[in-house]
């Protein structure tokens, strides 16, 4: 009889459940600047083959500091859009920013925020100290971006981020 328990524990333990190919998604570019196409309304970050695409008018980072604890909220939606692309290979700018985009590398998978999630904007102003006088001059505004109750849906999967820092995007007058 302990032969056949030993037998019968073997084989469970030996065998496997295939549980399909859940991948859970997600993704780093906390050390990765903010880049602005020149002409297009696009705030993007690059690493590797993975890009991070925000799709907002520019009427959201306007030159104005924005109050203690009242940051501008734009939510998500066909026109305030957030994309995570994942690329055959590395990728540039030119993938992107360019009227007629390179014909590699190609995106090989794409998650789109849901509608519903937001966007958190706070903005602060980027200032320089005269040495001399000890006067003050605003140079520029720094916008702080943060994804906040983000669902990112994808052909097959999704996956989600209560909050993501997405970084700093600077402005200048």
């Amino acid at each position: 009889m302990k032969k056949l328990f030993g037998l019968l524990v073997c084989t469970l333990l030996l065998s496997s459940c295939d549980d399909g190919d859940i991948v859970l998604q997600s993704f780093n570019f906390n050390n990765v600047a903010i880049q602005k196409c020149s002409d297009k309304e696009v705030l993007f970050k690059i690493n590797k083959e993975e890009m991070l695409l925000l799709d907002i008018p520019a009427v959201y980072f306007p030159n104005e500091i924005t109050p203690d604890g009242a940051p501008r909220i734009v939510t998500i939606s066909s026109t305030n859009r957030v994309l995570y692309r994942k690329y055959s290979d590395n990728v540039s700018s030119s993938s992107i920013c360019s009227d007629v985009p390179p014909a590699s590398p190609t995106v090989s998978n794409e998650w789109t925020a849901a509608n519903g999630g937001s966007i958190e904007i706070i903005t602060t102003a980027r200032t320089v100290t005269d040495e001399i006088t000890g006067e003050v001059t605003i140079t520029g505004y720094n916008h702080q971006i943060k994804f906040i109750n983000i669902q990112f849906v994808g052909a097959q999967d999704s996956f989600v981020f209560d909050e993501y820092l997405y970084g700093t995007y600077t402005t200048t007058l």
